[in-house]
């Protein structure tokens, strides 16, 4: 089986889409092993040699933090750490999620700046690599003190406590263990708050909602030009010359990909009665440009964080220094998950005015897409629940980051709201995928009223490839197992 080493450097998105599509283990790269080894045997000597208050390790937490505590008790300090703060409610976490923050969380701690045993990355290892898979709750977080509710639930099966998902069944983590043949990790000096301050849990969402988002993106240029050719609309607004005197990429880009999807088509190359087309076909490049543009953004944000160390305080060896700080402030992550989720439910707007043209008996379409409109509703009701998903994502969209709680008493008095900002991004990128399923199912039936002519060879493979699973619609019938079949052709069909 094909393995990923984690070290120090550079972990893209492409990367990570890799490791998960191929279902890759992970192991740790000898350097990786060496700066963990060396930060942890820096600390132990710290310790040894010193009596003053370092936060977090001989200390108490947050507004705690003048609290010293005994020698004696560094241990069980980090176990109550992660008990007390495994607080969190609400829906479950994903699997596939909280898969994500398992690497993204040995990822963090190979840099060998947050003095952790090599003996916890490893059981950290061992969960993502055997599916085992801590059960981790949406609500928690304010995206500041790291993510300290969901990272505290993700600890907890180290511990032997809390429960995982392993094999298809909710167990209890001692079980778990039990089965495996695994002893609980008795956390050292540190390691608790290793484990909770950190990005990982929005870094997670964030990684999720880009793959999807790109994927996406992609669909959208697509089904936007299945629309554009049974709209019988014009081919101008996609020639280069206009986009390179508004030299935005991801303008040009869609241009570009809009001819290309096109080219070849019958009904775009014949003469067309009206001059000029409605701004959701007239301006699919600016908007999925501006769209795809704010995607770029939001991964080089996340491409920075999966290749940072976001824990406090943070030890360096070499320079002698144990520095507390707030690299686990979620300010960066929040603000870009507020600007994706903005960007993706812009490009669902824009699919739901398509649908809309595409059903208001234009152009020679007949009303609704059917042939004996008044006795059948046709495609009336898939663009309401359309609609209905579009104000869904546009109240989603409201930023979260905007927002601040203080918390601990005062000592954590601006926080970011990152997590909240990564649930609802995620929330905003599903619907996107069923706004365009929905559109998909309407630009289809469309086309057929076009016939004879045919579009792009690109446009008629890929419909003959979604009749088999969604059918042309002659009179009404039940309209849901449709959309819902459309939804996963667009998740299966490779683009």
């Amino acid at each position: 089986m094909d393995i990923h080493h984690i070290s120090p450097g550079q972990l893209t998105l492409a990367d990570i889409n890799r490791i998960v599509n191929n279902d890759l283990r992970i192991e740790l790269s000898d350097e990786a092993k060496g700066l963990i080894i060396k930060c942890r045997e820096y600390l132990d000597r710290k310790m040894a040699g010193s009596d003053t208050p370092i936060y977090g390790i001989n200390t108490g937490f947050g507004a705690l933090y003048n609290v010293k505590v005994a020698d004696a008790d560094l241990a069980l300090l980090q176990k109550n750490l992660v008990m007390s703060h495994a607080c969190g409610m609400g829906a479950e976490v994903p699997q596939h999620i909280v898969k994500l923050m398992l690497l993204l969380k040995v990822q963090s701690l190979a840099y060998g700046n947050s003095g952790v045993q090599l003996i916890t990355v490893q059981r950290l290892i061992d969960f993502y690599n055997n599916d085992v898979l801590p059960v981790v709750y949406e609500q928690g977080s304010l995206g500041a003190s790291g993510d300290l509710a969901p990272l505290a639930h993700l600890s907890l099966p180290l511990l032997g406590l809390g429960e995982v998902n392993y094999k298809g069944e909710r167990m209890l983590s001692a079980e778990v263990l039990t089965l495996l043949g695994w002893h609980p990790i008795e956390l050292q000096s540190k390691e608790g708050l290793a484990l909770l301050n950190g990005t990982q849990f929005m870094s997670a969402y964030g990684v999720a909602c880009l793959l999807k988002s790109q994927r996406l993106a992609n669909w959208a240029d697509t089904i936007a030009a299945i629309s554009l050719d049974a709209f019988d609309g014009r081919p101008e607004p996609f020639v280069d010359a206009v986009h390179l005197i508004r030299a935005h990429k991801g303008q040009l880009q869609t241009a570009r990909a809009i001819r290309a999807i096109l080219e070849g088509s019958e009904l775009l190359a014949q003469p067309k009665k009206h001059v000029q087309d409605p701004y959701s076909f007239r301006c699919i490049p600016q908007v999925h440009g501006a769209s795809k543009d704010a995607i770029e953004y939001a991964e080089n944000i996340f491409t920075t964080e999966v290749n940072s160390v976001t824990d406090n305080p943070t030890l360096f060896p070499d320079e002698d220094l144990i520095i507390s700080a707030g690299n686990f402030h979620g300010q960066p992550l929040a603000l870009a998950l507020d600007h994706l989720a903005i960007a993706v439910a812009e490009l669902g707007s824009i699919s739901e005015r398509r649908t809309y043209q595409l059903i208001a008996g234009l152009r020679g379409l007949p009303p609704f897409l059917v042939s004996k409109p008044g006795l059948n509703s046709g495609f009336m009701i898939p663009q309401y629940t359309a609609a209905s998903i579009v104000s869904q994502n546009k109240q989603l969209a409201s930023p979260a980051s905007v927002d601040s709680i203080v918390s601990s008493n005062g000592q954590e008095d601006h926080v970011s709201m990152g997590a909240n900002a990564a649930t609802k991004a995620l929330k905003v990128v599903n619907n996107l995928e069923s706004i365009l399923a929905i559109e998909l199912c309407n630009a289809a039936q469309a086309l057929e009223f076009r016939r004879p002519l045919k579009s792009s060879p690109a446009i008629e493979t890929l419909v003959t490839e979604y009749r088999k699973v969604v059918p042309f619609v002659e009179e009404d019938r039940l309209m849901y197992p449709n959309m819902h079949s459309s939804i996963g052709f667009i998740r299966e069909y490779s683009l």
